[in-house]
């Protein structure tokens, strides 16, 4: 799975985006300009100590990204969409997009991707969820559809053993 970032804002909501990226194996795609620099100790201090492991790519644009990702099956979340994001079929190798915090994805690129566009329900007229939230539920959707490929099913007590 591939996570794309949109010129994300902040850095807390990287830093959790990163982590949940390395735990699910998920390739971190951020596409300037960004709110912050990825040196930034907010960024590091939500990603805790997994940010050296994060595959993350960044770009200086949305048409870099195209470019250096040509026929990707990307997805956009924004509130705009159609589709729920539950009844959509997801790839494994897709792109899930989000916008930044403040403004989404742009329209000009909705517009030309209808049918890609997918939303998060909400109740009355909330904005719009954290984006780091936001991107866990996607993701694990599109990852539990495509059966947690090599993800860790089961857990075991660090003191104790399970009664069987």
């Amino acid at each position: 799975m591939n996570i794309v970032l949109l010129e994300p804002e902040m850095p807390a909501n990287t830093g959790n985006i990163g982590r949940t990226c390395v735990a699910t194996d998920t390739r971190l795609h951020l596409i300037q300009p960004l709110g912050f620099k990825l040196n930034d100790k907010l960024i590091k201090r939500a990603g805790l100590d997994y940010w050296d492991k994060l595959d993350v790519t960044v770009y200086s644009d949305y048409q870099d990204f195209l470019d250096r990702n040509p026929g990707a099956k990307i997805y956009m979340a924004t509130t705009k969409g159609h589709h729920v994001y539950s009844d959509v079929k997801y790839e494994p190798d897709c792109f899930l997009m989000f916008g930044k915090e403040s403004a989404g994805i742009p329209e000009e690129i909705l517009v030309d991707n209808e049918d890609r566009c997918v939303r998060i329900p909400m109740w009355g007229d909330i904005r719009s969820l954290n984006l780091s939230n936001s991107v866990s539920i996607v993701l694990y959707e599109a990852l539990r559809q495509n059966g947690f490929d090599r993800m860790t099913m089961e857990g075991e007590l660090h003191h104790l053993h399970w009664k069987e």
